[in-house]
This record gives structure tokens, C-alpha cells and sequence, in this order.
């Protein structure tokens, strides 16, 4: 965007003029914002093509473990990246046969399906049937109080019961487990069922019963979590409309949202969902568009203006032309951006991978380890170190630590994306959580954009502000200009009718308006077209030269070559620009404006809006020697429009496109798109950030601390097997449900408002 000049007023009476019509004009150019940074990228080795598979009996760490173990060697694959919460694995690859995959999936118990032929988050429990399950519970709770009665644990009677028990609720973990030994993976499947065996040799049946039961219960508990974390997901895909009404010919025909062609017309009937993107070509309605971009109050729209698909229209038959495919919609980025959110992982989650690699192995390890050094210490009995071991080696699967990160970044994204904020990914969370300094564009980011007339002086005795107005709004009215505009714009909210004219009306481009009304001759323009009127240079620059300190705008308006009025013109601050700003540095962030616009400009502005700093007349190698000296105090974030200024954002930690719902360049190329042009957004989004990571922090410490726990316990001789598959698998349930929490988040209620 720039500023046209008309009639070269004072510095700031910046006004967009974008289109030809304004050629006339002198123009100077203002800083933009734009966002440079890709979106989540996949893998670093990743090359040509991608095959994405839906995997029903993946949702887990561990089958990924034995799914990267049967697929990372065929031939062609390059990576790999899995999204449990949907159960679906995508694998980046060269030519690789897709029967070859097939088959070596089914051969690991994992059939797969070609993802787009399923549906999304098409996630079922798994596990036995409930009364199979249930049965299972009843003979091995019957076991354990035979045992308990005196029956002995390897008694006929508690065999009996624990025998039918363990083939009812153990078959999936065996067979699983036999999996993960032909593969040599050391997975929960293979530690469970390695610790049962061992409890059977001990003569321990009850308590191994009771394991398999207590283990396949907490499976479907928390395979039932996790799908959970998907309804963000199906809640997004349930805003998009199946079909939609098209025309044809002189009637309208229902068609596949997915076969309606760029152009056509499609019609939407009050209380409908829009079905595609596009441009109302007929008809005015109200739009609630609060799934797409937050905005919780309904628009009135009308011809030539934009809807996005997932809006509701609220009003009246409308007719739109489509603007985009089903799959380029502004709903189905979003809807892609939150799935695939897992392809490019967070710093945290890097790291949980890497430790859950190592610690695995550890703990198995360390298990042996005190299986054979107890005995020989005389520390304990073969029997009671081997018990112990095997309770280790059910402590060891670090579930719960890898899936915490995955279910609290998907759950903290879908909530954002529900109100207007598309986060693209949890590197880009990560990067909002550890912002400390907020740098912002002015033209469009903090202003408007658009030029307003802020004040009618009137400088002669007998004219009032409608007096003016009405003179000015005579002369302007026959201007295309934005600062024509402008006045006509003052004029109508003041409900002052335009002056006739007689005679011609002449613009001099750069200078200004010429007319006749009421036998005086009037004049509406800058300085310069005021000193060829005869006014003089001193009287000017006594008037003027406050104004141009302080980088205000101005039109002057003369009748007969002497000074009628002052008319004070500039760029608006947006409505929310102050709120936000104080939000922001109540959260204790550093505030800063980098912009292009004239020092004199930025300074009015800075303190207008009380910033903690502010730079104008930067050039773009300014700007990054600006935020260079800015990321010496911490990580900084950089907020503009997303249509300029692409350096800048590249090189800050985080990149802000405000107002990207209209934005194809912004969709695609920003970390965080506000959808919406609501400046106030940035606080909620700040304050989600950490709140997420807190989350996120927390349910890492959950699962630690438990493992840690019972690692103590165990080593202690205290804890027993069905004690450890608590701890594994209870574990997982706690940090589901801590992260859902963030799904279900109302952001802009008080517990969001919180300081680093």
C-alpha cells in the first residue's frame, strides 16, 4: 500500500492508492508488512513424493516405533512423520512400490488404506468387544480373591479363571507383541507380553490376569482419549457443506462441493453454510463468518464483496461466484494447516523423541541388569529380582511422554484456528511463547490505511465547520482521489449537503481543487497551490509549521486568495490500536513501530499509542538492523499486513499476517495469520502461546514424575505388575485429558490473561 499525496500535503496524510485511477497523483512509497517464513515444512530429508496411509490400529508411539522399523528399509522411502491423533502415517519417498507398503503393514498387524479414501479421524477404539473385555475383567477380579482366599496362585480353581481371562483380554497384546519380537522392537506389546510370561513362571496367574485386563482396559480408555483430540479436527471438517446448489441453465442443480468449477454461480439460501469461497455476485445478506476468521458479530454483504466457505448466511438468498476450488478454500487451509500440524515438529517435541529413544533401551537394560545383579549381591531372591525386573520393564514405555506433546499442540492450534488464529504448527506455539518483544508495521497494521479528515478549523469569521465542509465537499466531490474522498466521506457523516458550483471545476495534479461558487473563486489544495494564490510564505509557516512537526496533514481552502479553513488530514489509528497496545505491554512485552513513513509521522503516532520505542523512515535494510538490535533482549515477533516487507519477517522468530482471510499470500507464508483485521487479537495470542506451553510443560512433568515414582517403588520391591501398567498407561489417560483441556478453551476469558 502507499500514500497518495494529493496536492502534497504535509507528511502523514498517508491514504491508499492502489488502483489507476490515481496516476495523477504524487505517490511516496510506506512500509508494508508481509511474511516470508514457509509453511511447516516436512522432514529435512524428505524428498519427491508423499503417500499418506490411514492406519485404524495406530495410535499410539509405540506401533509407530514398529511401523518406522518395517517401512524406514524398503526401497524409495526417505521419512517418515505419523499424526496419531488421526492414525495416519505419511511417508515421504522416491518412487517407493505402494504394494511393497501394504504388505509389509499387514504383516505387523497394521493394514493401512490410502488416507483420502478414508475419512478423517476416522479413529475407533481398539481393543476386544466390550463383553469380551468385561468377561475377561469378572474371571480375573474371580482369580485374584481365590487367590486371596487361601486358593493358592497357581491353584486349579484360580488357573481355571485366570486362564480364559488372559486369552480374552490378552490376544491383541500377544499377537502384538509377537509382532514386535520378529522385529526385534522393544515396545510395550513385547515388555507386557514378556512381563506375563514371567509372571506365569512364577506362578503369579492372577496377577497376570489381572495385568492383560487391566492393560487392554486402559488401551481402549485411552484410545477413546485420544480420539477426542481429533473432534477439533471433525468439528472443522463439519463446517464445510457436502454439496452445493449450482447453476445450470435456467435452473439449479445439487453438485459435489469437490466438482464445482472456479466461475460458476452457486446460490445459498438463508440459514445455509457458504459451500465455496467466492464473490457475491446477486443479493445481500448477513454473513456470521466466526468459523473462519472469529469475528463473533454477523457482516452485511453485498455484491462484489468476498464469503468464505464455512460462513453462515444469515439473511437472504444470495448468488455467488465461485473464487476458489474446495480444496484451496480459506476453510480447507485451516482445516490443513491444524491436520498436518505434526509434520513439522516443535523444538520440545524433537527433543521428547530423542530422550524416549534412549530411555527406552535404559530402563530395559537396567532391568536385566538388577534381574541378575540382586541374586548375586544376596540383595534378594532370584524370584523376587525377577518380579521386580519384569515390573520394570512395564514402567519402561514412555507413552505417555510422547504422545503428551502431540494431543496439547493439535488441542491448543484447533482452538486458536476456532477463534480466527491460524497457527501453523507448534514450532511457530513455541515461538509465540517465547516472544519478548512485538514489533509492528504502522500503514495498515496499526492504522487503517485510509486517510480521514480529523479536524475543520475554520480561519475567517462567518464560516463554521458545515460552512467549510460544504465549500470543500463541492470541489472534492468532483475528485477521485482518496483525499478527495476523504472530505466527502466528513462531509456526509456531518449530513452537510455539497455547494453548487458554476463554472468548470480544474485539478491540478500535486496541488489541488479550482471552482467558482457563489461569485468567489475557490481554491482547496496544499502549500504550494496556496503561495501561487498570493497567500504569504509567513502566514503559512506560522500555521503550518506545527502541523508539520508533529507529521499532520492538511488541506488548505481559500476563497478569493485569502485563508477560509484548515482542514487537518491523516491516517486513523485502528479502533483497538491503543487496547491492544497496553494489553500487550501489561503481558510485560516490549512494544516497538518499525515503519517507512516519515520520522515526524511515527513520532505523533508513538506517543499517541505511549510505545516503549519507535523507528521511521527506515529503509528495508533498516528494519533488520532494527530487529537485530531488538533480538538482542529476547525473541521478537514482527506484525504487518503479509503483503510486503517480507525481510523483516523472515527474520524475526515469529511472523503476524494480519487480515489474512483475503490473503492467498498470507495463508500460505505466515507462521500465525490473524484471519480477521482485528488488531486486539494479539494479546489472546500471546496469551494462549504460554498457556499451551504450561500445559505442555505440565503434562511432561505428569508422566516423569509417575514413571520416576514407580521406578522407586520398583526398585524398592513395592510395586507390582498391574501397578506398573497403571503407571504406563495411566499416565497417557492424565496428560489426554490435561491437554484436551486446551481444545475446549474460550479464549479472551480471564485465565488467558497471563504475564511471562
Amino acid at each position: 500500500m502507499s500514500s497518495c499525496c494529493k496536492h502534497q500535503p504535509a507528511p502523514g496524510a498517508a491514504a491508499s492508492c492502489a488502483t489507476p485511477e490515481h496516476a495523477g497523483h504524487d505517490h511516496t512509497g510506506h512500509d508494508h508488512a508481509a511474511h516470508a517464513h514457509d509453511e511447516t515444512p516436512p522432514p529435512a530429508n524428505a524428498a519427491g513424493a508423499r503417500l499418506q496411509l490411514a492406519i485404524p490400529a495406530m495410535d499410539c508411539p509405540t506401533e509407530g516405533q514398529l511401523i518406522a522399523k518395517v517401512l524406514r528399509p524398503l526401497a524409495g522411502v526417505n521419512d517418515l512423520s505419523f499424526n496419531y491423533i488421526e492414525r495416519t502415517v505419511t511417508l515421504y519417498h522416491d518412487g517407493v512400490v505402494e504394494t511393497e507398503v501394504l504388505v509389509a503393514l499387514s504383516a505387523i498387524g497394521m493394514p493401512a488404506t490410502r488416507h483420502e479414501s478414508a475419512s478423517p479421524a476416522a479413529a475407533t477404539a481398539r481393543g476386544q468387544a466390550g463383553w469380551q473385555l468385561w468377561l475377561a475383567g469378572s474371571l480375573a477380579v474371580l482369580a485374584e480373591a481365590l487367590a486371596f482366599g487361601g486358593a493358592g496362585d497357581a491353584s486349579l480353581p484360580v488357573v481355571a479363571c485366570a486362564v480364559p481371562s488372559m486369552v480374552l483380554a490378552g490376544r491383541s497384546t500377544a499377537r502384538k507383541g509377537w509382532f514386535a519380537l520378529k522385529t526385534a522392537t522393544l515396545n510395550i506389546y513385547f515388555l507386557m507380553s514378556l512381563a506375563v510370561l514371567g509372571a506365569m513362571l512364577l506362578g503369579q496367574w492372577p496377577e497376570a490376569a489381572m495385568v492383560l485386563f487391566l492393560f487392554a482396559l486402559s488401551e481402549k480408555l485411552e484410545a477413546r482419549a485420544l480420539a477426542r483430540a481429533g473432534d477439533a479436527v471433525k468439528a472443522l471438517m463439519a463446517l464445510r457443506p457436502e454439496t452445493a446448489w449450482v447453476q445450470h441453465g435456467d435452473g439449479w442443480q445439487e453438485v459435489a462441493v469437490a466438482e464445482v468449477k472456479v466461475g460458476r454461480i452457486v446460490r445459498v439460501r438463508p440459514g445455509e453454510r457458504v459451500p465455496l469461497d467466492g464473490e457475491i455476485s446477486a443479493g445481500h445478506s448477513q454473513f456470521n463468518e466466526a468459523p473462519i476468521t472469529g469475528e463473533s458479530l454477523p457482516l452485511d454483504k453485498g455484491p462484489g464483496d468476498a464469503v468464505f466457505a464455512g460462513a453462515i448466511n444469515g439473511g437472504a438468498l444470495v448468488q455467488l461466484r465461485v473464487t476458489a476450488p474446495a480444496d484451496g478454500s480459506v476453510l480447507a487451509r485451516i482445516i490443513r494447516s491444524v491436520r498436518e500440524a505434526q509434520a513439522g515438529k516443535a523444538p520440545t517435541q524433537r527433543f521428547i523423541d530423542r530422550f524416549a529413544a534412549r530411555y527406552t533401551p535404559l530402563v530395559v537394560a537396567l532391568a536385566v541388569l538388577l534381574a541378575v545383579a540382586l541374586p548375586m549381591l544376596g540383595l534378594l531372591g532370584w524370584q523376587a529380582a525377577l518380579y521386580q525386573s519384569l515390573v520394570l520393564l512395564v514402567i519402561a514405555c514412555p507413552c505417555a511422554l510422547v504422545i503428551a506433546t502431540p494431543v496439547t499442540l493439535v488441542s491448543a492450534l484447533a482452538a486458536a484456528a476456532r477463534h480466527g488464529m491460524l497457527i501453523k504448527g507448534g514450532a511457530a506455539l513455541e515461538a509465540a511463547a517465547r516472544i519478548r518483544t512485538v514489533a509492528l508495521d504502522k500503514t495498515g497494521t496499526l492504522t487503517s490505511g485510509t486517510v480521514a479528515v480529523t479536524r475543520v478549523e475554520p480561519l475567517a469569521d462567518g464560516h463554521d465547520e458545515a460552512t467549510v465542509l460544504a465549500l470543500a465537499a463541492a470541489l472534492e466531490q468532483h475528485s477521485t482521489h482518496p483525499l478527495a474522498r476523504a472530505v466527502c466521506r466528513r462531509a456526509a457523516a456531518a449530513n452537510v449537503a455539497a455547494a453548487v458550483l458554476h463554472g468548470a471545476v480544474t485539478e491540478r495534479p500535486g496541488q489541488g481543487m479550482l471552482g467558482s461558487a457563489g461569485g468567489r473563486q475557490l481554491v482547496l489544495g496544499n502549500r504550494r497551490l496556496a503561495l501561487a494564490q498570493g497567500v504569504a510564505a509567513a502566514q503559512l509557516d506560522a500555521l503550518l509549521a506545527p502541523l508539520e512537526a508533529q507529521g499532520e496533514g492538511y488541506l488548505l481552502l481559500l476563497a478569493d486568495g485569502a485563508l477560509l479553513a484548515l482542514l487537518h488530514v491523516n491516517d486513523t489509528l485502528r479502533p483497538q490500536a491503543g487496547h491492544t497496545i497496553a494489553a500487550l505491554q501489561a503481558q510485560g512485552l516490549r512494544v516497538l513501530m518499525l515503519s517507512g513513513d516519515q520520522p515526524a509521522v511515527v513520532r505523533r503516532v508513538a506517543a499517541e499509542l505511549k510505545l516503549d520505542e519507535a523507528h521511521g523512515g527506515l529503509l528495508p535494510d533498516d528494519k533488520l538492523q532494527r530487529l537485530a538490535a531488538a533480538q538482542r533482549h529476547g525473541a521478537v515477533a514482527m506484525v504487518g499486513d503479509g503483503v510486503n516487507d517480507a525481510p523483516a519477517l523472515a527474520q524475526a522468530e515469529l511472523g503476524i499476517a494480519m487480515g489474512a482471510a483475503g490473503s492467498d499470500t498470507a495463508l500460505e507464508t505466515a507462521q500465525v495469520a490473524l484471519m480477521d483485521d482485528r488488531l486486539d487479537k494479539l494479546p489472546l495470542l500471546f496469551a494462549h502461546a504460554r498457556r499451551s506451553m504450561a500445559v505442555l510443560r505440565a503434562n511432561i512433568a505428569i508422566a516423569l514424575a509417575i514413571k520416576l515414582l514407580f521406578f522407586v517403588l520398583a526398585l524398592a520391591g513395592v510395586a507390582t505388575l498391574w501397578m506398573a501398567v497403571f503407571a504406563d498407561v495411566g499416565a497417557s489417560l492424565l496428560v489426554i485429558g490435561n491437554g484436551l483441556r486446551l481444545a475446549r478453551a474460550r479464549l479472551g476469558d480471564k485465565h488467558e490473561e497471563v504475564t511471562p
